[in-house]
């Protein structure tokens, strides 16, 4: 649209109502495609309609697994107008996954540029009801054909959109997660800190077994002394001891989440501790038995901010804030999605306003 090749489709799906959607289950009418090979660079940018993508047996992806990926959200404020969140970063974290992963960069205006112009060619797709919001889906693939361990000459990149409800069926309520020491999420020197198909795929088997045990998410522990909190789920873990606000140090095993940085920088604007240091289960556990665990949640972009009332580990339980969220997950939550809305001041830059084409409007 606009500057990119349009093709519109000749067959719009029906729509979800608001009150239906749950998350990633629908996707919408068009899809932003671009091509690489070595040599040429970057080209043939174009929007088209959604439908099934094309790969010989022998494309690299489906064997060696050379794929990265992000996610964000564009929103529907109350005056009507449509915005995405922290668009540049979320784009400069997809060029930081694509280099761990040997595959070629994409400039961040670009990236930028294919988010502004497929959200408003589907822009009658971002639901209304409060809560709801249009997933962005930005993806690369290895494309060569051939059976042979190495970093593909060619690559798709291609984006995708899904209208979405919470993350969670539960919504924004205490959930129980479970500290594992069996399963190992990543360590430094791996590719922990790039969001890549692997290093979900191999995450599988810990929710699996957390989930049998009663529990919403697994907490995984480093890859090495198995005893320092690393990340939950597909989100980055916060604890709140006493007076101060803990979480895991980027230190090469963890996703740089946007919403936690957010997050990071919001407590620092209204004069908390903050530390990003490593923290131990057993000294959480021990605040938990002592009552110095105020509170802890998860940040992430699907859930955005999200209250743990259980922690498990080991066989033993320790319940946080009575089960209820608490008064600053409760704060973070309500700022954040105020700032995506619209609802109040931006004092940081963190949205950006879709410009809907006068067509499509």
């Amino acid at each position: 649209m606009g500057q990119f090749p349009f093709t519109r489709t000749t067959t719009p799906k029906a729509k979800p109502a608001d009150d239906s959607l749950s998350f990633g289950k629908v996707t919408t009418d068009h899809m932003f495609l671009m091509n690489y090979e070595e040599g040429k660079g970057w080209f043939d940018p174009r929007i088209v309609p959604y439908g099934p993508l094309s790969l010989d047996p022998a494309t690299s992806v489906l064997h060696y697994g050379q794929a990265i990926f992000d996610g964000l959200k564009a929103f529907r404020g109350d005056d009507g107008q449509i915005r995405l969140f922290r668009a540049d970063r979320h784009a400069q974290r997809f060029n930081r996954s694509a280099k761990l992963m040997s595959m070629p960069e994409l400039p961040v205006d670009v990236i930028r540029d294919s988010f502004e112009a497929l959200v408003g060619v589907d822009a009658d797709w971002v639901p209304r009801k409060a809560g709801t919001s249009l997933y962005l889906r930005p993806t690369i693939i290895a494309t060569d054909v051939m059976l042979g361990v190495h970093p593909s000459h060619s690559y798709l990149y291609f984006l995708i959109l899904s209208p979405v409800g919470s993350y969670y069926k539960e919504g924004v309520k205490p959930v129980r997660i479970l500290a594992s020491d069996a399963h190992v999420r990543a360590v430094k020197g791996g590719t922990g800190e790039a969001k890549t198909a692997a290093n979900y795929a191999q995450s599988l088997s810990g929710q699996v077994d957390a989930e049998k045990a009663g529990y919403t998410q697994v907490l995984y522990l480093d890859g090495v002394h198995r005893k320092y909190l690393d990340e939950v789920g597909t989100m980055n873990i916060m604890v709140k001891i006493g007076d101060e606000v803990i979480t895991p140090p980027l230190a090469g095993t963890i996703l740089d989440g946007v919403t936690r940085a957010s997050t990071l920088q919001l407590m620092r604007d209204w004069g908390l501790k903050v530390s990003e240091r490593p923290i131990t289960i057993d000294e959480v556990m021990e605040a938990g038995r002592n009552g110095t665990l105020k509170e802890m949640w998860g940040t992430g972009t699907a859930a955005v901010v999200s209250p743990v009332g259980t922690l498990g580990y080991k066989g033993e339980d320790v319940t946080i804030n009575g089960g209820q969220t608490g008064e600053l997950t409760q704060k973070l939550y309500d700022a954040i999605v105020g700032i995506q809305y619209g609802r109040t001041n931006d004092p940081h830059g963190w949205t950006s306003v879709v410009k809907v084409p006068a067509e499509v409007a």
